[in-house]
């Protein structure tokens, strides 16, 4: 065998449908689109969500209020998974090699359930008061990542 003699598998490869030429070639006059009727006319196009004139789903479900395209999404992180996590010093790299968060382009927020024993040094964007104050309270600091 050799690329001389390669082949596509027997079916493979169909001729295309010659549409229109004449009555001999079983696709004549009406070209395999029937008679009559919106689709056969040639030129025809439909918008999409279009339901032959019936109410478009898209309009027929209830629309409420707003999306806020410019909301802060934090991922949210409690101090009970960062009490298991040895270092002293935690930054959005330790997160992601912990598996707390999958990229450090995140945005991060400490929030305060659980209890530190050991003081930890905190790099996130977004601390709640509670957490604040219990990481302070175990001798740790807060640090805010600006952006």
């Amino acid at each position: 065998m050799n690329l001389s003699n390669l082949k596509p598998a027997k079916g493979a490869r169909k001729p295309r449908k010659r549409l229109g030429r004449g009555p001999g070639s079983g696709h004549g006059k009406t070209a395999g689109r029937g008679t009559k009727g919106q689709k056969s006319i040639s030129g025809f196009s439909q918008k999409r969500g279009f339901e032959g004139g019936q109410m478009p789903l898209h309009r027929r479900v209830p629309k409420r209020g707003f999306t806020n395209i410019f909301k802060k999404q934090y991922t949210i992180i409690n101090l009970d998974r960062l009490a298991s996590l040895e270092k002293k010093e935690l930054t959005l790299k330790d997160f992601v090699e912990a598996g707390i968060i999958k990229k450090e382009t995140e945005k991060v927020k400490i929030l305060g359930r659980g209890e530190l024993t050991l003081p930890k040094t905190i790099h996130a964007h977004h601390f709640s008061e509670s957490a604040r104050k219990k990481i302070e309270e175990a001798g740790g600091k807060v640090i805010l990542i600006e952006g």
